[in-house]
């Protein structure tokens, strides 16, 4: 059987004062094109569905009818966890409706999926908290999936009612392999979705994306891929945008974010993963580049006119401008910037300084002198000696005048 493996959709974020919606609509579309040619049995959407608790309509709209054509009208379970981004309750509120289409949202650390059948679809055979079976059309073997949505030590206490002192890698290994132990044999395919931030042991320390909220605080939240049962064939995680395996003994994730979201991630490839699994074997794992979406530039120039040239050659792109150069920016020479591209999300004026001009420490200063002056040296001592420009000034004078 085949699974399509996705995640960190952030649905409704920003870039600043950005949209990115054109473009997220964009690319789920070429996810669900994906899906269909590769002729899926499941998908997975490991958490972030949404980029706030509360989320415009565009982008609650966007999801519903993305899961619904990733079902294919119930024939495909499509499965979507929590995220830290998430509101658990937001996420399960469609749950009676979106069974209905084949799909099924998971909220919570300890929700148990009502069983049903849809008819010319799928099964659920067996559910438990945090475990569902499926029984899929065409699939001769039964089809496990443990399921955990975002869940902090704080919240898995909460839930699970673990002794303080055991640690969320206890907790998550300790739920799993019981699981697992329970319902997990090698007569049918075995896979655990969730959402968190996991390393390899003794591996490297993966840095979170920029902007994410973190859940790599003091190390307290952070799982070891060894909690994974050895059962387990496949782990579908979401929560770092970058594709990578953190597996120790089998396949463990993270498919990566549809798109960049933050100019941490400028120059990444997105993926979704296509994940092909027997009982009893190893899974085989094809990552399939997605192409949709503007690129993400972090880009620096030491003249206006090199970045002018750079922006109207690179329009499909969102850019962090550095301009470095010996004095500020003036209005003209931002406005030819900005009419060059629509993509510029930051513009970082970077002042190099020739002189060095600042006051020596406990020079008195003379208050004697016109406010102009005052404010030029005032200027130059908080700007390494860099005076300030024409226009600065006349913006300066224009201010006293009010």
């Amino acid at each position: 059987m085949r699974i399509l493996h996705t995640a960190d959709w952030h649905l409704g974020k920003r870039l600043d004062n950005f949209s990115r919606l054109e473009e997220q609509q964009a690319v789920l579309a070429e996810i669900c094109r994906i899906a269909e040619e590769q002729k899926v049995d499941m998908v997975i959407v490991a958490g972030d569905l949404f980029d706030t608790f509360n989320p415009p309509i565009e982008a609650t709209e966007l999801l519903y009818k993305t899961l619904k054509r990733l079902s294919r009208n119930g024939k495909v379970p499509a499965i979507a966890i929590a995220g830290n981004h998430d509101s658990p309750d937001r996420i399960n509120v469609a749950d009676v409706l979106a069974r209905e289409n084949g799909i099924i949202f998971i909220g919570h650390p300890t929700d148990k999926i009502t069983a049903f059948e849809l008819e010319e679809g799928f099964k659920i055979t067996r559910s438990e908290t945090g475990f569902v079976e499926f029984k899929l059309p065409e699939i001769e073997f039964p089809v496990r999936v443990i399921h955990t949505a975002f869940a902090n030590e704080v919240r898995l206490k909460e839930y699970f009612g673990e002794d303080k002192q055991l640690s969320l890698q206890g907790s998550l290994a300790k739920k799993w392999q019981k699981s697992a132990d329970d319902f997990c044999d090698e007569k049918g395919v075995n896979v655990l979705t969730t959402h968190l931030y996991m390393l390899k042991r003794g591996g490297e320390i993966l840095e979170e994306p920029e902007g994410e909220k973190p859940l790599n605080i003091g190390n307290a939240d952070v799982v070891y891929s060894d909690a994974v049962p050895a059962s387990i064939q496949y782990v579908a995680l979401g929560h770092l945008h970058r594709y990578q395996d953190v597996g120790s003994n089998q396949p463990v994730i993270y498919s990566s974010s549809p798109l960049a979201y933050s100019f941490s991630e400028a120059g990444q490839q997105k993926y979704v993963a296509i994940v092909d699994l027997k009982p009893g074997e190893t899974a085989r794992i094809e990552k399939i580049p997605l192409q949709s979406g503007r690129r993400l530039e972090r880009k620096t120039f030491d003249e206006v006119k090199k970045a002018e040239s750079w922006l109207l050659e690179n329009p499909d792109t969102l850019v962090e401008l550095t301009i470095e150069s010996d004095t500020f920016l003036t209005a003209e020479e931002r406005r030819i910037l900005f009419q060059a591209h629509d993509g510029i999300i930051f513009l970082i004026p970077k002042v190099r300084s020739t002189t060095i001009n600042e006051r020596p420490s406990g020079t008195e200063i003379n208050l004697n002198q016109d406010m102009e002056t005052l404010f030029k040296e005032y200027f130059q001592s908080r700007n390494k000696g860099q005076v300030p420009n024409e226009e600065l000034m006349n913006l300066f004078n224009e201010m006293r005048s009010i």
